[in-house]
């Protein structure tokens, strides 16, 4: 149903490793490559992409109030494995800190945890 999701960042590189391992445990690869933009597509066509994306307007990038991007998991399981790579990935778990919902709704906080992380400096 979406096409593709893109999120800005100050540091493509920096948001560029850390999309690289994150996705790569959904079979996720890199779609396309600019000096401003990159995207990666699941191994179906039909997945969802995803992008991250120095802003076009050149004002410093920043969290957009109420905007939340999901991965699709298949399972608790690897709710487990994308949230345990996240942190890894120096992610912080901004959801179980502010009210506990990883207990609630693991899948949704787990993603929580890995948006509200991508402060790229």
């Amino acid at each position: 149903m979406i096409g593709y999701v893109t999120v800005g960042t100050k540091d493509l590189e920096k948001a560029a490793a850390f999309f690289d391992a994150l996705l790569a445990l959904k079979g996720g690869s890199r779609l396309m490559q600019t000096d401003r933009v990159i995207a990666w597509r699941g191994k179906n066509p039909q997945d969802c992409g995803f992008g991250i994306a120095l802003p076009q307007d050149g004002n410093p990038a920043s969290v957009g109030n109420g905007v939340m991007v999901a991965i699709e998991a298949a399972s608790p399981q690897e709710v487990d494995a994308i949230y345990k790579k996240a942190l890894e990935l120096g992610g912080t778990d901004e959801a179980r800190r502010a009210n506990g919902c990883r207990a609630f709704m693991p899948a949704i906080s787990a993603i929580w945890m890995a948006i509200n992380s991508m402060r790229f400096t």
